[in-house]
């Protein structure tokens, strides 16, 4: 018996989903494209589509594109700070330098200060290492221009990347002491792990209390982090670890259902910037397998 070919759309769904999920930082978004792209899909000729990657990739492109631009606007009125939507990912893809570099929410947020076409230029070119070519028919703009915005989004990139360690034992080392230290309430064991210039941010999304502005420095961060988990509605919230976009960080849930994510860098093994996103809506993806 002879079995039967695989639907394309079906094949390269995990490329397709990630390609959608780095162009503009939200799970529920990347599976609306992936939607809009199936339809599209559903209604080609197939028979005439010489390429279906290819095809795939540039329709999921342009359709992250289009939603990516309209979604500037809607973020410029966000109540306090914008953060990416996390991703529950497997454990062995913080093993994977590469990958955890492409998917951590650092990596998300330096992301946010491209433009959508430099944002697609940059996914495409650095992260699944598509050629110059590739990207100006998937874009439908001549080679040299994408050469030039390729160019650019690297540099802005490379400007905007924090340092970090990858040492993924020493995250985990490091997660497990924090959160050690904020289960006893310990102010001074928190502030310990704290890098010098530490900044915090958390996003609300005007959905849930959280800070409107970033946190600086140690003793701050430590105070307004460990005030969070000393209000009544913190009360039942369990800190674990888990790993998210590819990187340790901290899982926080009441039983099994999952109310926020910490996530941070590590540098010269203390935490620099810290991360809390407990938005409802950008929840979804802790409850969602890496694709």
């Amino acid at each position: 018996m002879i079995d039967p070919i695989p639907d394309p759309y079906l094949a390269h769904r995990r490329l397709l989903f990630a390609t959608a999920y780095r162009m503009l930082g939200s799970v529920a978004d990347a599976e609306d494209v992936l939607q809009d792209a199936w339809l599209a899909w559903s209604a080609v000729d197939h028979a005439a589509v010489r390429d279906p990657r290819a095809y795939l990739v540039r329709t999921v492109t342009n359709l992250s594109l289009n939603r990516l631009t309209s979604a500037r606007a809607t973020r410029e009125a966000y109540v306090g700070p914008w953060l990416p939507e996390p991703l529950l990912t497997s454990p062995d893809a913080a093993t994977e330098t590469e990958m955890a570099d492409a998917v951590s929410t650092a990596m998300m947020v330096v992301l946010e200060a491209l433009s959508p076409v430099e944002r697609a230029v940059f996914v495409l070119r650095e992260v699944f290492g598509y050629s110059h070519a590739e990207i100006a028919g998937t874009l439908d703009r001549p080679e040299p221009t994408i050469r030039q915005i390729a160019h650019r989004a690297r540099a802005h990139v490379q400007a905007r990347r924090p340092r970090f360690d990858t040492d993924e034992r020493q995250r985990e080392q490091v997660t497990a002491q924090f959160i050690a230290a904020c289960g006893g309430g310990d102010l001074n064991a928190v502030m310990e792990l704290l890098a010098p210039d530490v900044t915090a941010w958390s996003d609300g999304g005007g959905k849930v209390t959280a800070a409107r502005r970033p946190v600086h420095g140690p003793d701050h961060v430590a105070r307004w982090w460990l005030g969070v988990l000393a209000k009544p509605q913190s009360a039942g919230v369990a800190l674990r670890p888990a790993t998210i976009n590819a990187e340790t960080g901290v899982l926080l849930s009441v039983g099994d259902y999952p109310v926020g994510v910490l996530t941070y860098d590590l540098v010269d093994g203390r935490i620099r910037n810290l991360r809390l996103q407990v938005n409802p809506d950008k929840l979804d993806g802790l409850r969602t397998e890496f694709r």
